[in-house]
């Protein structure tokens, strides 16, 4: 018998511990999912979309990209929040527009493209083997040759991550908190909860 209880109360004491951990996790991943949300509210990514996969196809998004990207960077002054980034590049998305159509055009293109700014999903992705960033919904820059059938590149416009052109001194640093940088700051013991939210965001973004 009293063997009996102490295997009992080991057992509710093992039961106890197994639900404190559980609901540490589910804390965690609630604080980590929160903080997500906070930096894609804080970060304009660019999407570019071929025509086709063809290989001339692909050569000329890359193309388009650049031509797009040295235009947006000198829309950018280096103390805008990624708010403000979206209404400057909103108001001047004619100028991106026509920068990218020149390309298509010097190239002996005769397909049209069309520039949008809004809501758009993406994987998460590390840039610079330094900067991950969550998976999830971002305002986007998203520019669409042709038919929009091909592959895709993708990167940050605010903060210019990947504007070569940018004479912006804002960086990453700049427009996240602390514990948002050391969130994104590349490291193994976050990607495992990268793709727990990587999975709740695609889900989600699929019941929308």
């Amino acid at each position: 018998m009293q063997k009996a209880k102490q295997n009992l109360k080991r057992r509710k004491l093992e039961i106890s511990i197994l639900c404190g951990l559980v609901i540490a996790v589910l804390l965690s991943i609630t604080s980590f999912g929160a903080s997500c949300g906070k930096i894609r509210q804080n970060v304009l990514r660019m999407h570019v979309i071929a025509n086709s996969d063809s290989e001339a196809d692909q050569a000329l998004k890359l193309k388009v990209r650049d031509a797009v990207l040295e235009e947006g960077g000198a829309l950018f002054n280096g103390t805008m929040t990624a708010a403000d980034a979206e209404d400057v590049l909103e108001s001047d998305k004619a100028r991106l527009c026509a920068a990218a159509q020149r390309v298509i055009s010097e190239n002996g293109f005769d397909y049209g493209v069309t520039v949008e700014i809004g809501k758009d999903f993406f994987p998460t992705r590390t840039y610079d083997g330094t900067v991950t960033l969550p998976a999830g919904e971002y305002e986007a820059v998203r520019v669409i040759l042709g038919e929009g059938k091909g592959q895709n590149w993708w990167c940050v416009m605010f903060p210019p991550l990947c504007l070569p052109a940018a004479e912006a001194d804002t960086n990453i640093d700049d427009v996240l908190t602390e514990r948002e940088q050391k969130l994104v700051e590349s490291s193994p013991k976050y990607e495992a909860r990268f793709k727990i939210i990587e999975i709740f965001e695609k889900i989600a973004a699929k019941t929308k």
